[in-house]
Order: C-alpha cells, then sequence, then structure tokens
C-alpha cells in the first residue's frame, strides 16, 4: 500500500497481559491514496520497535507499507481514538512481517501530496463558526466537526 501520512496518534503503553510486568506500545496513523479513500494503520510491539518506527516519518510523508495484516475494524470502539474512514478494515502492522518504507522527496508523487490538505470529511457536514455562535443552544450536547483555518498563534 502506497499512500501519504495525514494523521499520526503519539505512542501509548499498556501492561501486557499475557506477560505480566511488561508493557506493550502502540501506536497509529492514518494514510490516504486518493481523494476518496483513507485508512487507519495500527502497530503493535516492543517500544524499541513502536519509537523507531514512529521516528521514521511524519505526516506528510509518504510511506509504502509492505506486508500489512488487514482486519475488520470494530467501528464504535476504534473510531473513538481514529479518524473515522470509509472502509470497514484497517491496517495492522506486525514487527516480524511487515515493512515501512518512507520515499525521499524526489521520489514523492504529487498527486498524493496534494491529498493531505483534503478534508478527511463530507463538505456537508460541517459547521461554520457563525453557525455555532448563532444556533449554540440547540447544538448543546452535540458532537460537531468544524472546518476552520488558524488566523494567528500567540503566546
Amino acid at each position: 500500500v502506497i499512500g501519504v501520512v495525514i494523521g499520526k496518534t503519539d505512542v501509548r503503553s499498556f501492561p501486557d497481559r499475557k506477560n505480566i510486568g511488561t508493557e506493550r506500545y502502540t501506536f497509529s496513523f492514518t494514510i490516504r491514496d486518493s481523494p476518496t479513500y483513507f485508512i487507519n494503520v495500527q502497530s503493535w510491539g516492543r517500544e524499541e520497535y513502536i519509537r523507531s518506527l514512529t521516528e521514521s516519518f511524519r505526516v506528510g510523508d509518504c510511506v509504502t507499507i509492505e506486508n500489512p495484516l488487514i482486519q475488520s475494524k470494530e467501528a464504535e470502539r476504534e473510531e473513538k481514538f481514529n479518524p473515522v474512514t470509509p472502509s470497514c478494515y484497517k491496517l495492522l502492522l506486525s514487527e516480524n512481517h511487515s515493512v515501512v518504507k518512507t520515499s525521499s522527496r524526489y521520489d514523492t508523487d504529487t498527486r498524493l501530496l496534494s491529498l493531505l490538505h483534503l478534508p478527511v470529511k463530507d463538505p456537508q457536514d460541517y459547521y461554520s463558526l457563525g453557525d455555532i455562535v448563532a444556533n449554540g443552544q440547540s447544538l448543546h450536547g452535540r458532537v460537531l466537526n468544524v472546518l476552520a483555518a488558524v488566523m494567528s498563534v500567540s503566546e
């Protein structure tokens, strides 16, 4: 699978239920290969493997994923922590079988890089900040998608 990384989580650790007293590490990222399709990729493993993998690329890089495991996603559980994707699957990276390669800037397809700036939500599924201000009371308690731009950053 070849795509541009459009999102990435931080490394997290959890107690390993199989090996009491040890930790398992994970992180996930989302890749996109067309305006319509993008998929979440999850990796679990030893701390050294996960930290090395997460440091090997960043958002905006084009990557090639070799030998991922394809799994059905559990939409309710997984979409709490990852972007909602149009696929009912996710990719799982295995330390022993999967490889992630980053393309150099010279090898990167400009069509893939243009996908980095496309929203992942339907353009009709957003509220403007003006709508929220005007209708805030009726929207209270609802989860909303907001599309906004940062105008300035200061201390």
